[in-house]
């Protein structure tokens, strides 16, 4: 069976991204400080180059929802292909939740955004016949990782603690009632705590 990830960095009080998300603030307002772990702060140590290799590690095909993939709400009225450049690190393809359809958009290094209007189920069975044996990975952002786990699909869920209170902001865990997993693995450093969790068998 095809194994689900997901792996997200999160405030002390469980927000995953801050209040105010924009153009400017993708994360929202101080959603950067939670990804520090990961974007060269000389206090990052071998636990956080750990962690950053269970982020990075390839997988099948991704899941993320629109307001991951861009700022852009409603019809969709410029020609916006990401936050990450020509070469997303994606490299499989990545299914986009969104009311509005889009034609497909290939990007360099293999990575291709497919848009899909009828609900995270649907996008979760073309994923996992996408990527096989690879795995599917939730991307994000909250609202997405939600409806996987209250839809009991995530195999294993990697959380990265920053020692950071953002005080409102995206939840991720708003009105999930049952948590059926246990840790594996923890690390940590000044930056983050990093928990990898499985689903309890």
């Amino acid at each position: 069976m095809t194994d689900t990830t997901c792996h997200m960095s999160i405030s002390l009080d469980g927000f995953v991204a801050g209040p105010d998300q924009s153009r400017e603030d993708p994360l929202g307002k101080r959603g950067i400080e939670l990804h520090r772990w990961h974007l060269g702060d000389e206090r990052a140590n071998d636990a956080d180059a750990t962690a950053t290799g269970w982020l990075m590690r390839p997988r099948g095909a991704y899941i993320m929802g629109r307001n991951m993939f861009g700022p852009i709400r409603d019809e969709w009225d410029e020609d916006w292909r990401g936050w990450w450049g020509a070469e997303p690190p994606y490299r499989a393809p990545v299914f986009v939740l969104t009311h509005y359809p889009h034609e497909p958009i290939e990007m360099e290094g293999g990575t291709t955004f497919h848009f899909i209007t009828d609900g995270f189920d649907a996008a979760y069975a073309r994923a996992r016949e996408t990527a096989g044996d690879d795995g599917v990975d939730i991307a994000g952002g909250a609202s997405t990782v939600r409806q996987a786990l209250a839809a009991g699909v995530v195999d294993e869920l990697t959380l990265d603690i920053a020692p950071v209170l953002l005080g409102s902001g995206e939840r991720i865990f708003e009105g999930i009632r049952t948590f059926d997993m246990e840790p594996v693995e923890v690390l940590h450093s000044p930056l983050a705590t990093h928990i990898r969790y499985r689903r309890v068998r």
